[in-house]
């Protein structure tokens, strides 16, 4: 679980109250839908869900940011289906992957959690899609699961967004295989969704795809949320890494299918979209860890009109960014983007998590890469360690900092702040963003996983 030291224990309880207590009513639905994608119970203010390895955590938000209440889920908590292990001979993957939004339109964020080991009958990783409904109360209090379309790690990667420009927010659901199903909006506690779209990413069979992550937002100019399923393909009997590019819009669209590595593949390949340029098209900034010996690097696929155009790579190769680049860095271990400096061009944070910080190795750090006119550049980048004035902790063997990163404006003052941590067993970091960019000033431990939703 990606709780980190200090919560441990507060976490813990939660989760034992949590097998304890009744479940509560939910209040009255609010009269529009939530403002906030991520906002359960409500409040006005923006909340945070993680999960790995079988448990899911909330940490709810307040008008200053994360606050002090913490609830954990497993499959055994009340009101949520299933059982917690019952994976038949897999690991417990409930969690692994969640994706929020006021799914019924009661003014309250709904978590849909993904679990692709569930086991149906006597089929093992079969895979399910479960819905922890908000209410006043925040989640808990009503749980179900969508309909399953594939028995193969359904829910293998999941995602949320309005793909069909009808102003209801759908589900992307990946199975193991790499077919992919858009749920429509129209969902309802009682499990009910809208129609189903299902896509492959090579009818013929000519390109095959393993999904690890589905990226959504806006990559055209229209309405409609587009989205990426990315991956590992093959081609001419090796193994590649892959960007499957599907267009929202009232008909679903399967579009281009981009290998951006043609020799090697990563089994955890991640992106996120932003228009690092401003020229209105959604980019995509995806991972591509094994370049270079390990090294690292990050692949941007411009956006345009029908989707992905040209591409560019970023690595510490770059001129301008601060650290080189060495064999095994793994830049690109973990990637989100937001506007750090208030300049309205968004930037991108890149965890490497196998950087050495003086003479402690795979210590870890994070870049953050300044968007432009010309999108993303290493010009006027900044490099962040325990070593780094001002951050708390000394840089240790092994805590491979980076390898989960978060920029969100926590504190509601205009720049996106960022949120670093490393391995399970250590707090993480928050640092300030500001008008000349990210900043160790009042930099601070947190425990707040940085694995919620981008």
């Amino acid at each position: 679980m990606r709780t980190h030291g200090k919560l441990a224990a507060a976490a813990a309880t939660a989760l034992a109250l949590a097998g304890t207590l009744p479940a509560l009513a939910a209040g009255p639905a609010a009269a529009a839908p939530a403002k906030y994608a991520d906002d359960f119970d409500g409040d006005g203010y923006r909340d945070y869900a993680s999960g790995w390895g079988g448990e899911v955590t909330v940490t709810y938000g307040t008008a200053t940011g994360p606050g002090p209440r913490t609830v954990r889920f497993t499959q055994d908590s009340p009101n949520v289906p299933g059982r917690a292990g019952d994976a038949g001979g897999y690991a417990d993957t409930f969690g692994d992957q969640v994706a929020d939004a006021d799914l019924d339109g009661d003014g309250y964020a709904d978590l849909a959690v993904a679990d692709r080991s569930e086991k149906a009958g006597t089929t093992a990783g079969a895979g399910a899609v479960t819905v922890l409904w908000g209410a006043r109360s925040g989640l808990g209090t009503k749980a179900t699961r969508i309909p399953a379309r594939s028995t193969a790690g359904f829910g293998t990667a999941l995602a949320s967004g309005d793909f069909t420009g009808d102003g209801k927010p759908d589900l992307a659901v990946a199975d193991a295989t790499g077919t992919l199903f858009v749920y429509r909006g129209g969902f309802s506690p009682s499990g009910t969704t809208g129609a189903v779209t299902r896509l492959e990413v090579s009818p013929s069979g000519a390109e095959v795809l393993e999904p690890t992550a589905i990226v959504a937002g806006r990559v055209n100019k229209d309405k409609a949320a587009d989205l990426y399923v990315l991956g590992q393909g093959y081609r001419n009997g090796r193994m590649t890494q892959a960007a499957w590019f599907v267009q929202g819009g009232a008909t679903v669209k399967r579009g281009a299918y981009t290998t951006y590595n043609a020799t090697q593949a990563d089994f955890s390949s991640n992106g996120v979209i932003a228009d690092f340029d401003r020229n209105g098209y959604g980019d995509l900034a995806v991972s591509d860890r094994p370049y270079d010996h390990g090294a690292g690097a990050v692949v941007v696929l411009r956006g345009g009109a029908s989707g992905p155009t040209t591409s560019y790579r970023l690595s510490q190769s770059t001129s301008g960014v601060a650290t080189a680049a060495s064999k095994d860095d793994r830049f690109g271990s973990s990637l989100t983007a937001g506007d750090t400096d208030r300049d309205g061009y968004p930037d991108l944070a890149v965890g490497v998590t196998e950087e050495e910080a003086g003479s402690a190795g795979d210590a870890g750090g994070v870049h953050v890469l300044r968007g432009g006119r010309s999108g993303l550049t290493g010009t006027g980048s900044q490099w962040f360690t325990r070593a780094t004035a001002g951050v708390p902790g000394s840089p240790a063997d092994g805590e491979m900092l980076g390898l989960h990163v978060r920029l969100r404006d926590f504190d509601r003052d205009g720049d996106a702040d960022l949120l670093m941590s490393g391995d399970y067993y250590r707090t993480g970091v928050l640092l300030r963003g500001s008008g000349s960019g990210v900043t160790a000033d009042r930099a601070a431990e947190s425990g707040l996983d940085p694995g919620f939703p981008q």
